[in-house]
C-alpha cells in the first residue's frame, strides 16, 4: 500500500462521522416533514367534510392558525430539528480544538481523551502527541549533550593554552637555559599548540555540520590510492603508540564519490582507531569490491565496547571517554560526520566488537559505468 492509498484510506476512516451526521440530519428533516404534511393533509382532508361559515368561531381560530402558527411552527420547528443536529458537531470541534490547544503548548503524560464517535481522531492526536514528547526529549538531550560539549571543549581549550604560555613564559624569563632544555619546551609548546588547533578545528566542524548540508562532487576515484596514502601520512602519528597499519586491499577499489569527503571519513576511523588502540597494536584495512559494491573494514585491538555504547558511536557528541581526557579522542562529531558522508553516497556504516577487537565495516552498492570510467581515469 502506498502512501496516497494510506492517505485515501485515512480520510474515508475521518469523513464516517461527518457522514453519520449529516444522514441523521436529512432524515430528521424528512421525517419531520412528511409528518407536516400528512397533518396538513388530515386538516385539509377534516376541512372538505365540514361546511364552515364566516361567523363560525372555531372557522376564525382555524383560520388564524393557518395563516399564523402554522408557517412559524414548520420554521421553529426546522430550528429546532437543526439546532439539535449541528449541536453535537459544534461539541466534538470544542473538543478537538482543546485537545489541539494542549499539544501546541508543552505535551503532558496525559492521554487525550474525547468523546466516543471521536475515537479515530483520537487515536491520531494521542500519537500525534507522543511524538511530539519523544521529539522535545530528543531536542532536550541534544542541546544537553551540546552544552556539555561547550564546557568540555572549554576546559580542554584552556589545558593546552595554559600549557603554552606556561612554557612560552619560560623561555622569554630564563634566556639562559640550555639549548637542550629550550628545544624541548619549545617541542612541547608546538604539540600543545597543535592540539589547540585540532580543538578549534572541531569547533568549525560543530558550526558546519549544524548550520549547513554536505553537498557531494563526485568523480571517478580508487580506494585503494586513497586508503594508501591517508595510512602512510599517519605512519609518524601511529608511532607515537608504537602502533603500525596492514593494507590488505586489491589494486583498484572503483568507485565514484566525492574524494575529499570520502578522505574525510578514512581519516575519522584512523584517528579513531589511534585515539582507542593499545600501544604496539596493529590498525589493519581491509577491503573487497564484488558485483553488488565495496566493502570496507578499519580494525584495531582495544577495549571491548559494550553493546549499549556500540549503538551510539555515531550520534553527535558522544564519546566513549566519559572522564573527557583533553589528549583522547575528539570533540565525538567525527563519526556522526562519517555516517552522514556514507549515506549520502548510498552507503552504510556500522561498528562491531568483541574480543578486545572494535571493528568498523562499511559497505557501497555498486554504480553501473563506474568501473569503465574509472579504467579511464587510472
Amino acid at each position: 500500500m502506498n502512501k496516497n492509498e494510506k492517505h485515501e484510506n485515512k480520510h474515508i476512516e475521518r469523513s464516517q462521522l461527518s457522514r453519520r451526521l449529516i444522514i441523521r440530519y436529512l432524515l430528521t428533516l424528512g421525517v419531520y416533514f412528511v409528518v407536516v404534511f400528512l397533518l396538513l393533509f388530515f386538516l385539509v382532508e377534516m376541512s372538505f367534510n365540514v361546511t364552515w361559515h364566516e361567523d363560525n368561531v372555531l372557522y376564525q381560530i382555524l383560520k388564524w392558525i393557518q395563516k399564523y402558527i402554522l408557517p412559524a411552527g414548520i420554521f421553529i420547528g426546522f430550528v429546532a430539528i437543526t439546532y439539535c443536529n449541528f449541536r453535537k458537531p459544534l461539541q466534538y470541534l470544542d473538543e478537538v480544538i482543546a485537545a489541539s490547544q494542549s499539544l501546541t503548548t508543552a505535551p503532558t503524560g496525559e492521554l487525550i481523551v474525547l468523546s466516543a464517535p471521536l475515537r479515530d481522531v483520537e487515536h491520531e492526536m494521542n500519537l500525534i502527541r507522543e511524538q511530539a514528547i519523544r521529539n522535545a526529549q530528543i531536542a532536550q538531550a541534544e542541546e544537553q549533550r551540546k552544552n556539555d560539549l561547550i564546557v568540555y571543549l572549554a576546559h580542554d581549550l584552556k589545558t593546552p593554552l595554559t600549557s603554552v604560555i606556561g612554557y612560552l613564559t619560560l623561555l622569554r624569563d630564563e634566556p639562559g637555559i640550555s639549548p637542550e632544555v629550550r628545544a624541548q619546551y619549545t617541542g612541547i609548546a608546538l604539540d600543545k599548540a597543535e592540539r589547540l588547533e585540532e580543538l578549534i578545528n572541531e569547533f568549525f566542524d560543530i558550526t558546519r555540520f549544524a548550520l549547513s548540508h554536505l553537498e557531494l562532487d563526485k568523480a571517478p576515484v580508487n580506494l585503494t590510492r586513497v586508503l594508501e596514502q591517508l595510512a602512510f601520512d599517519f605512519k609518524p602519528v601511529f608511532a607515537e603508540k608504537d602502533m603500525e597499519y596492514q593494507l590488505n586491499l586489491p589494486e583498484q577499489l572503483e568507485f565514484n564519490c566525492d574524494a575529499d569527503k570520502m578522505s574525510r571519513v578514512f581519516d575519522n576511523l584512523l584517528r579513531n582507531a589511534y585515539y582507542y588502540s593499545t600501544h604496539g597494536s596493529v590498525v589493519k584495512i581491509t577491503g573487497e569490491q564484488s558485483a553488488t559494491g565495496i566493502t570496507l573494514s578499519f580494525s584495531n585491538t582495544g577495549i571491548t565496547i559494550p553493546q549499549e555504547k556500540l549503538e551510539r558511536l555515531f550520534e553527535q557528541f558522544f564519546r566513549l571517554d566519559s572522564a573527557r581526557i583533553s589528549d583522547t579522542g575528539g570533540s565525538g562529531l567525527g563519526l556522526a560526520i562519517a555516517k552522514e558522508i556514507v549515506k549520502l553516497h548510498g552507503g552504510t556504516i556500522k561498528a562491531q566488537s568483541s574480543e578486545n577487537t572494535i571493528t568498523f565495516i562499511l559497505e557501497f552498492p555498486a554504480i553501473s559505468g563506474t568501473q569503465e570510467n574509472l579504467k579511464n581515469y587510472t
